[in-house]
């Protein structure tokens, strides 16, 4: 029995996306040469790559002249969303909280981000009053 495939994208995929999402519509040779900048692929490579974006449902492609014009079909936003999914689900039992206390606790979080955080939950709560238990004012215990 062939394995599962996967719908989370690999280290390869997410960049070919990258370049899709940045520059829209490529033929793999535009991929190639975007790619190469950082890190040679060989076209093959890039090919095959593309192809199996193309059978997760990623990139889509229409023909013009000889050429296949590749094209995301997925933005980056609900990409990115699907992965976060993905990890909140293996590894953290699908607990928000779990996953966020675990970023808290790396100890790389700056006061900055903290702030921003804070700001984001606070809006949340606005959207979806009623759902969160009661907490005391900040500052307070």
């Amino acid at each position: 029995m062939p394995p599962k495939r996967s719908i989370t994208l690999t280290e390869a995929e997410l960049r070919l996306m990258r370049v899709l999402w940045e520059r829209g519509e490529c033929a793999v040779a535009d991929i190639v040469s975007a790619i190469s900048e950082s890190t040679p692929l060989a076209y093959t490579s890039v090919l095959t790559t593309i192809r199996i974006l193309e059978k997760k449902g990623y990139v889509t492609h229409r023909q013009e002249g000889r050429a296949f014009l590749y094209v995301p079909c997925v933005a980056q936003s609900e990409a990115s969303r699907s992965e976060v999914r993905h990890v909140l689900q293996r590894f953290f039992g699908n607990s928000r909280e779990s996953l966020l206390l675990s970023l808290l606790g790396d100890g790389d979080v700056t006061s900055e981000e903290l702030l921003r955080l804070r700001r984001a939950i606070d809006e949340a709560a606005d959207v979806f009053p009623g759902d969160e238990p009661s907490l005391p004012p900040r500052g307070k215990k």
